[in-house]
């Protein structure tokens, strides 16, 4: 970043919503027509939020991390044994 730039007054985030929802752009053309966009997460995307994402800086550590919850989960629920 150059150093003329100033973020001191943004809010990270700000617009993390409404992108998750999508959202449409108006581009103005030199020739003066106007052409839209639309952006969205693509299909399978997760946002992390701002708190887990410094844990999980890429998508190698988020399936690594969420493998070993995997694991974890029981294959089917325990049987109960009657006494």
């Amino acid at each position: 970043m150059l150093s003329e730039y100033d973020f001191s007054g943004g809010i990270r985030g700000k617009h993390a919503a409404a992108y998750r929802e999508g959202v449409t752009v108006t581009v103005h053309q030199a020739d003066g027509t106007m052409e839209e966009r639309v952006y969205r997460l693509p299909e399978g995307a997760i946002m992390l939020a701002p708190d887990v994402r410094s844990y999980f800086p890429d998508a190698e550590t988020v399936n690594r991390a969420l493998r070993i919850l995997i694991d974890l989960i029981p294959a089917s629920p325990a049987k109960e044994t009657s006494p």
